[in-house]
Formats: structure tokens, sequence, C-alpha cells
């Protein structure tokens, strides 16, 4: 097919801290790449930047080891909330919503949610509305996201959220990590699509609403999509995807729109990271938290930033 743009892709499984050596960078690479590689393909054959963030965002519901979709992290009542957003950048349309139960897909509420009058619906209003499709319902409750929840309810949850990869390999030393994942994609048409998904913090009080449903997470224009992870009050606080498009949109390129508004990040001390594409099929991400994981493709090879590790990054490509 003639392609008038050649698409570009980039996804992201989450952030913070390190992935406990090769056997951990491995786990989560596998499960990157083969996302990557199935929607990258999608986009190839015609498929639209919506569709392909959809499909992605459906993929990265669907492992376990992700905090979104199955595999969610419980809240401190020992439920599973989950929220999730979709923003068309040429129609400058979002949708989403906030933390909806025994869903297999909180993406495909949103999707759903492109075409309606009320483009943002929060848990019973969410729930209505897969019963009007027809959803049917689905536990996402994982036995390690059980087991994480009861060991840290005998500490009385000192935690301040729970683990981003749900493995027995990966489990963290103590330290915080943050769990979204999120799409990023061009489509041959010149379209920008993005979608964000999570299952919140873990250990949070009840109602508490994550930036992954929000345009502070997740926002996209004709000119720029980003998609963000990490500490969902320090993303809101700072309005990063936006900021980020905004600034793109007055005329800086991604690349120095990213490192402007990750250096106020950093001044700020906010623990966060994003992933972002320009309408030219630049490809970006930066992070202030140690990992960030995330995975591209270039329109020629795939790439990603398991091992770069550290304080704030940004890179480009």
């Amino acid at each position: 097919m003639n392609l008038k743009v050649q698409p570009k892709l980039i996804i992201h499984g989450g952030a913070g801290s390190s992935l406990q050596g090769k056997g951990g960078v491995e786990t989560v690479r596998r499960s990157l790449y083969k996302v990557i590689e199935q929607v990258y393909s999608l986009l190839m054959s015609g498929g639209s930047a919506s569709e392909a963030v959809v499909k992605g965002c459906q993929m990265l519901e669907d492992d376990s080891c992700f905090n979104a979709g199955t595999g969610s992290v419980l809240q401190s009542d020992g439920q599973v909330r989950m929220s999730a957003a979709l923003m068309d950048g040429t129609k400058q349309s979002f949708s989403g919503v906030i933390n909806i139960t025994r869903i297999q897909n909180p993406i495909d509420l949103a999707q759903a949610l492109q075409t309606s009058p009320d483009r943002v619906l929060s848990d019973y209003g969410a729930a209505e509305l897969a019963r009007e499709l027809q959803i049917p319902s689905y536990n996402p409750l994982t036995d390690l996201r059980l087991e994480e929840w009861l060991q840290e309810r005998q500490g009385n949850f000192k935690k301040t959220m729970a683990g981003v990869v749900a493995e027995k390999e990966l489990v963290s030393n103590g330290n915080a990590r943050r769990g979204t994942i999120g799409v990023v994609a061009l489509d041959s048409q010149g379209n920008l699509s993005v979608g964000t998904s999570t299952g919140g913090k873990g250990f949070e009080r009840i109602g508490r609403v994550s930036d992954s449903a929000m345009p502070a997470g997740n926002y996209a224009t004709s000119e720029a999509a980003v998609s963000c992870t990490g500490i969902g009050e320090d993303i809101i606080d700072e309005c990063l995807a936006p900021r980020i498009v905004i600034r793109v949109g007055d005329g800086m390129t991604l690349q120095d729109a990213m490192q402007r508004s990750f250096a106020e990040s950093q001044q700020n001390k906010r623990d966060l990271g994003a992933i972002a594409l320009d309408a030219k099929g630049t490809i970006a991400w930066g992070k202030t938290s140690q990992v960030l994981l995330a995975a591209y493709h270039d329109g020629e090879n795939i790439g990603d930033t398991l091992e770069v590790s550290g304080e704030m990054q940004i890179g480009c490509c």
C-alpha cells in the first residue's frame, strides 16, 4: 500500500525502580515486543491510529504482568477498580472511564464513549454502559495481586502503592513502583491517537481518581500525543501530557518540549514518565523515575528503554 506517512508506535508498561536484573528485563521485553509487533503490523496494513491504540491497550490489559485490566492491583478494601482513557488527536476527542469493576478491557468502554455526548463516566455510569453494551462480566484479579494485597494488609498498608510488575521474580525490594500501560500511535494518514489504562496505585483510598482517566495523563492533538505513567498525583500537579502537547503546538520541537517539561518536573521533585509522538513521526520518551518500561517501533527497528536507568533522562528518535 502507499504510505502517506511512515507509521510510528511507542508503548509503555509503567515506571518505577529497578527490574531486579536481566531476568526481569527480558520478561518485560518479551511482553512489550509482542504488542509492538502485532500493533505495528496493524498500522502497516492500514489500521487507524485509534484502532492501533485500542488493540495495543487491550493486549497490555490482558497481560497479567502489568497493572491494568487482568493483573490490576487491589485498592484498600480489596477490590479491583480500573480506569482508562482514549484521545483521538485528529478529532481532539477525549473519552474515559473511572474506577470500573468486573470488565476485561476498560479501554473498550473508553472507545465506546468516543461517540457519546457524555464522554467520561465513573463507576456506576461506566458499569451501566458495560451492561448496555452487553460486555461480559469478568474478574481481573490474579493470585499474585491478591497475595500482594494480603501481605500488605498485615502491615496495615504502609506502602504508598503496589508493584508495577506482577511477577514473583520481579517483586520489589521495598521500593515503590508505578503501574500504568499506554500506547501512542501515528498512522499512515498522519493521524495521532493515545490511550492509557491502569488499575491505580494499589492500597489507595476508595474513590481515588487516577491521572490515566484525565487529560493530565493522556492527551493528543493533530500535532502531538502523550501518555504518562508514574505517581498520578505528580502527573496531575504538572498537568504533564497537555503541557508537552501544547508546547509542541506553540512551535517547540517534541524533544525540546519533553526536555523543558521534564526539567520542570525534576525541579518539582516529581516521580513520573511519559511516551510521545508528533505528527512528523518523532518518537520521544522521558522519565524522572529510575526505570521506564517503554518500547517503540521507528519504522525500521524495535527498541526499548528498559535498561536506561538513573536520574532524569529524555530520549528521542
